[in-house]
């Protein structure tokens, strides 16, 4: 018997039906047509919430799932490097050596010299050695030091240059 919270109290009808449509039986084993009495079970309907976005429109549900579907076709075409923390300074310092024009920016192909992107990417790099510090092997804290000098010292030629 159902109880009587559970209708809508304006209708007097269950808010919204459940039906199992599930294939199988709980045993595993496959129902057979005649054998699929649906059961139902009558679930009150739940309030709105305040802060909920609204449904995406149906062209924004298509361009987000067309951006999905392209998406593990170019991973599968070619794997990621594998995440470590060498990896990791590495693509920081490559950062930093496009910002001071010594390497092309891998966005635009561009030659271009910003210090402060440098100093920034110098320093995130300073704050990774600090804060790893006692965590990282022989191999990795020779890196952060070898880029680190690397780029401090470029820094500082590119910054010693009249009208920069």
């Amino acid at each position: 018997m159902q109880n009587p919270e559970d209708r809508d109290p304006e209708n007097k009808e269950p808010a919204f039906k459940v039906q199992d449509r599930r294939r199988f039986s709980s045993e595993g084993e496959t129902k057979a047509d005649s054998e699929e009495s649906p059961e139902r079970v009558d679930v009150p309907p739940l309030p709105p919430k305040p802060d909920a976005a609204p449904p995406p429109k149906p062209e924004q549900a298509a361009r987000s799932s067309a951006a999905q579907s392209s998406g593990p076709s170019r991973a599968a075409a070619a794997p990621a490097p594998e995440l470590t923390f060498a990896a990791f300074v590495w693509s920081l310092s490559e950062q930093a050596l496009a910002a001071l024009g010594e390497i092309p920016d891998p966005a635009t192909g561009q030659v271009s010299h910003d210090l402060i992107m440098a100093q920034q990417m110098i320093d995130i790099i300073i704050m990774l050695r600090d804060k790893t510090r006692g965590n990282l092997d022989q191999h990795e804290q020779t890196l952060v030091q070898e880029i680190l000098s690397t780029l401090q010292m470029k820094y500082v030629e590119l910054a010693r240059q009249p009208g920069r």
